[in-house]
């Protein structure tokens, strides 16, 4: 692990180095921003709270304080026990190891044509240039999971450091539980924003998936049609046992009236109906 404060000349912040890559085209491709805020928006962990537990789309992590203009820009990862920005100014322009002391805890990366070699360490790099995404994550900053997902290949791989290297793990129906965490991650099949497909989502302990916000919503407003519908029943049982109560008032009314035409016509006819 670094000394930090061994160094002498103080280290850049995130606002001295660049929060996107020189010549980069632009925004990550559809699939990768979907896929990454599908990610945080399930990422609710029940040993963390929102407040500690920070999640990164597209976000330039830089990892080398020897070389602190070196950076990965992972497709998305999670920290834990960090700090999470409450004031818009506070928002993060990159992550800077040396600023935050904390690695990222699970690192995702999404396979594209031409990426596969670099997000599974198979990449040749010569001796001056800066190490791959895999060795970084591996042996720089020693995240503890390394995913990757294959969406054309609908095939999801996730590593675990064990000593100093990953090591796969054995995923059952494309699951993984990662104790820590007190979450799953896995494939799942389903419609996100109007889009069908496959996705990586985070799951409870029950095997449950997260559910997403616009679900919450429909279950809510399911829930508050399904109370209306039950306070309607009510209302109506409610005026039923009303009428059904004026009717047998009635009926009894009738015969109490047709009873004492009775004992009238028996007085008339010097009868005392008490004496019967």
């Amino acid at each position: 692990m670094y000394d930090f404060q061994a160094r002498q000349k103080p280290l850049p912040t995130m606002y001295d180095l660049p929060s996107e890559e020189v010549g980069d085209a632009g925004l990550p491709d559809e699939f990768h921003r979907f896929q990454g805020e599908l990610l945080t928006e399930t990422c609710r962990s029940p040993f963390y709270p929102g407040d500690r537990c920070f999640t990164a789309i597209d976000l330039n992590l830089y990892y080398d304080p020897r070389h602190p203009q070196r950076y990965k820009r992972p497709d998305w990862f999670v920290a834990l026990d960090v700090g999470v920005a409450q004031r818009q100014e506070a928002l993060r322009w990159s992550y800077l190891i040396w600023q935050e002391g904390v690695p990222p805890f699970l690192v995702v990366e999404l396979l594209s044509p031409g990426t596969e070699g670099e997000d599974l360490g198979r990449s040749v790099r010569g001796i001056d240039q800066p190490p791959g995404k895999w060795e970084v994550y591996e042996r720089r900053l020693r995240v503890p999971y390394y995913g990757v997902y294959d969406r054309y290949e609908n095939q999801f791989r996730l590593f675990r450091l064990q000593g100093m290297r990953y090591e796969a793990l054995v995923l059952v129906q494309g699951r993984y539980w990662l104790e820590e965490l007190g979450l799953g991650l896995g494939v799942w099949d389903g419609e996100y924003e109007g889009i069908q497909g496959r996705w990586l989502r985070w799951y409870d302990q029950a095997g449950h998936w997260i559910p997403l916000r616009a679900e919450l919503l429909a279950q809510e407003q399911q829930a508050r049609q399904a109370a209306q519908v039950q306070l309607a029943q009510e209302q109506h049982d409610r005026q039923l046992a009303q009428v059904q109560l004026a009717q047998e008032q009635e009926r009894a009314a009738a015969v109490a009236a047709q009873y004492q035409v009775l004992l009238d016509k028996l007085r008339a006819q010097g009868i005392n109906p008490d004496e019967l």
